[in-house]
């Protein structure tokens, strides 16, 4: 496999999880995340570990607001081994609590090969920013 296919393929597996989560489907997400997965709460301030604990939070703020608008952007890839970590620039327009906010920042996440698979084993998110939309 070339260097950009192996490339692609990630991206692939990290779009994957955006449509399932951006689409409410987080059961759909399960199979892509390591059961051992870790997120580190911006700001270092505190970990989640675990698969179930991840997942909450993605079905939480899925069932809690309303996204009207999510884009990626400066995407950019690298792989050593069985190992890459993806980041990307996100803009996200979202409705909870009867506000409308504007949320930006950059994902970073870390992907583990298991077979032909790239699964999530590691995220965090860098430049937080968030402003009434």
């Amino acid at each position: 496999m070339t260097n950009q296919a192996v490339s692609d393929a990630v991206v692939e597996s990290m779009n994957r999880i955006n449509q399932a989560w951006l689409a409410g489907r987080i059961d759909d997400m399960e199979p892509m995340i390591h059961p051992d997965v870790t997120m580190v709460i911006p700001g270092f301030v505190g970990r989640v570990q675990g698969r179930d604990q991840f997942l909450k939070g993605f079905r939480e703020f899925y069932q809690s607001a309303t996204i009207h608008e999510f884009s990626e952007t400066d995407t950019a890839v690298d792989v050593m081994g069985d190992t890459a970590v993806i980041t990307f620039l996100f803009a996200m327009v979202y409705e909870r609590n009867g506000g409308r906010y504007r949320a930006t920042g950059r994902d970073f996440w870390v992907f583990h090969r298991e077979g032909a698979e790239w699964v999530a084993v590691w995220r965090t998110m860098f430049d937080l920013g968030e402003t009434d939309a």
